[in-house]
């Protein structure tokens, strides 16, 4: 119940965040400008429509993550409203794990949004309401909890500034650690090739969630695919959130 009421506090807070409104036009902006691209571009106008809609809601949807995410905690800590929240029979664990309930709730009422306006320019242009990018979506919000998992567990210890740019880098590299895989397999048996494979294990693939391609080609989408992303994304999420909570809870605020 605690932590549902620190959700709650947390969502009105974020959606009087004049950033997030600033990310959401930009948004609608880029995923409109579409058109606009699409008829100065030589080949599928629809194609690109759809794929740079696409690109648009996940870029800005983690920007949402990110810059709102990164300031959670700190704003309580800055505005001196932390020490009246532990001194109440509030965990810490429960403080924590509200604001990122909080701003889950924010990103799937804004990725809604965003997701409305993209349907709609793409139905101007095929006439028909294509669902099957609604996949893509639900895709992009699976990479989006993760990620703001990984926002709050830098806001727990760091400034919004280093959690930012931590942040960020976490998300490029998770987007591009898939050439990790290929620098292992050029690199010959040893030490070296151990601790590339061991950093690849670690690190995150946010590739996971990216299904952009098969849904504007129309190609067939492998049985699971969802349920892996989905089981992915919760199990790194749950381990993140773990080592947020562990962090926060030794955190002296005197």
């Amino acid at each position: 119940m605690t932590i549902l009421v620190i959700a709650r506090h947390t969502f009105k807070e974020a959606v009087r965040d004049r950033i997030l409104y600033l990310l959401l036009f930009f948004s609608a902006l880029s995923i409109v400008l579409a058109r606009v691209m699409a008829v100065l571009t030589v080949g599928d106008r629809v194609k690109v429509v759809k794929d740079v809609g696409l690109a648009s809601i996940a870029f800005f949807g983690a920007l949402m993550a990110i810059l709102i995410g990164t300031g959670l905690v700190y704003k309580e800590i800055e505005k001196r409203t932390i020490f009246t929240l532990i001194s109440k029979p509030i965990r810490r664990v429960e403080f924590l794990l509200g604001k990122y309930l909080g701003l889950i709730w924010t990103l799937a009422v804004m990725l809604t949004a965003m997701t409305a306006i993209y349907l709609v320019v793409v139905f101007l242009h095929t006439f028909t309401v294509e669902f099957r990018m609604v996949l893509a979506v639900l895709f992009i919000f699976f990479e989006l909890i993760l990620l703001t998992a990984v926002a709050i567990l830098f806001s727990s210890f760091s400034t919004p500034i280093l959690s930012s740019l931590f942040a960020l880098s976490f998300y490029l590299i998770g987007h591009f650690s898939w050439s990790l895989e290929t620098l292992i397999n050029k690199t010959p048996p040893g030490t070296r090739r151990t601790l590339l494979k061991v950093l690849y294990a670690v690190l995150p693939d946010l590739e996971n969630f990216n299904i952009k391609t098969e849904v504007v080609q129309n190609l067939p989408l492998p049985a699971g695919l969802w349920l892996g992303a989905l089981g992915y994304s919760v199990i790194y999420t749950a381990f993140v959130l773990i080592l947020a909570v562990w962090i926060f809870r030794r955190r002296d605020f005197i």
